[in-house]
């Protein structure tokens, strides 16, 4: 008896399930995206802007960046290094809790500390704004795929059928 092969069309059929939540989780991830970029920007060009404003300039001494104006996470990191090797030489290399309570240098070392902490603040928060951008752009990546597979039709394929 010869054998009948009988061939069936690929189709394209919708979800079997509702893909909506999908979806709508897709576009929550890229509004979120879009917001985290437009935070981490605007955190980025204020701690900028107020660095810049205080006037600092990294002095000659510094490891980098000697003569440019404190207004970057690196400019500000270099100037925090400086302050304290200068404060370090003029306490002969004792910290602020090494002096005696009554030594008078024990008040330019507590100075050099709080300008060491604001600016390593500064750092902190470049940091924070440079994480918010980053999960930013992968939050609109992973919206968008997640968007785009709720798009895309299922195909259903079928075999070639063989009855002897």
């Amino acid at each position: 008896m010869p054998e009948e092969v009988v061939v069936t069309a690929d189709t394209i059929e919708p979800p079997q399930k509702k893909v909506g939540i999908v979806k709508v989780a897709g576009v929550l991830g890229m509004l979120g995206g879009i917001a985290l970029i437009v935070v981490g920007i605007v955190v980025w060009v204020m701690v900028s802007t107020q660095l810049r404003a205080e006037n600092i300039t990294v002095p000659d001494d510094a490891m980098a960046f000697q003569g440019q104006t404190v207004a970057g996470p690196f400019t500000a990191y270099v100037q925090a290094d400086i302050i304290q090797h200068h404060a370090l030489n003029i306490s002969g290399g004792k910290t602020y809790a090494e002096l005696a309570q009554d030594d008078p240098v024990r008040t330019t070392m507590m100075n050099a500390s709080f300008l060491r902490t604001s600016l390593f603040t500064s750092v902190v928060s470049f940091g924070v704004a440079a994480f918010a951008i980053g999960i930013g752009v992968l939050s609109i990546l992973f919206g968008w795929a997640l968007n785009r597979l709720a798009s895309v039709p299922v195909i259903v394929r079928r075999s070639t059928v063989t009855r002897a």
